[in-house]
């Protein structure tokens, strides 16, 4: 199951304060580290989303509110539920939150127009003549960045200097699934214990 929230219009003090409640104690600290609203809000609203997922699951009643753990790569899991993988991700036009039964990642990136020091850092020759050669080289890097951000927090090692050859070796057992949005891409990493299984189509909620 996906929810998406497209509308950051809503990223005011206001909904911030209306959000602080709704909250377990632990997302509330890490909210209000952050200095700027569309910080806070961004926090916020996740756990929001993914609360409202667990409840639609029957995974928890609606008024538990389950605290992350991290593993040494900060990568999170819902303490007390190690049946339940989940994943978040935001940037300046999205926040989109997957939960499954399996291992996940899910990555969300605004356009944009790559430096040619960014493009050497991140993508291999063939994905750099790619982009640069690409109609829409700002949705073309998104679409790459997206994939490879969402596979390294499926496997949960945080990115690491592989970055450039990262697809080349994507294991057969894990599945990448991208989309194109007005303002940003989006992509799913999925793992399945039997490789010859489908994932099929996840449910895709769009919050506006």
């Amino acid at each position: 199951m996906i929810s998406l929230f497209t509308n950051l219009q809503q990223a005011t003090a206001q909904n911030v304060e209306r959000l602080l409640p709704l909250v377990s104690p632990q997302r509330r600290d890490e909210a209000l580290r952050y200095k700027h609203v569309l910080g806070q809000f961004t926090c916020l609203q996740s756990y929001y989303m993914l609360h409202t997922m667990l409840v639609e699951m029957d995974a928890i009643r609606p008024n538990q509110y389950p605290q992350f753990q991290r593993n040494t790569h900060g990568k999170p899991s819902l303490e007390g539920l190690p049946h339940i993988h989940f994943n978040i991700s935001h940037c300046k036009e999205a926040i989109a939150v997957i939960v499954d039964s399996s291992p996940v990642g899910i990555d969300v990136e605004s356009f944009r127009t790559p430096s040619e020091s960014l493009l050497q850092y991140t993508m291999c020759p063939s994905e750099r003549d790619t982009i640069r050669q690409a109609e829409h080289p700002d949705q073309a890097f998104a679409l790459y960045w997206t994939k490879k951000e969402a596979l390294f927090k499926l496997i949960g090692t945080g990115i690491t200097h592989q970055i450039p050859d990262l697809l080349q070796h994507i294991p057969s057992h894990i599945e990448l699934t991208s989309t194109l949005h007005p303002h940003f891409a989006l992509t799913i990493a999925q793992q399945r214990a039997d490789s010859s299984q489908s994932n099929g189509s996840l449910e895709v909620e769009i919050i506006k």
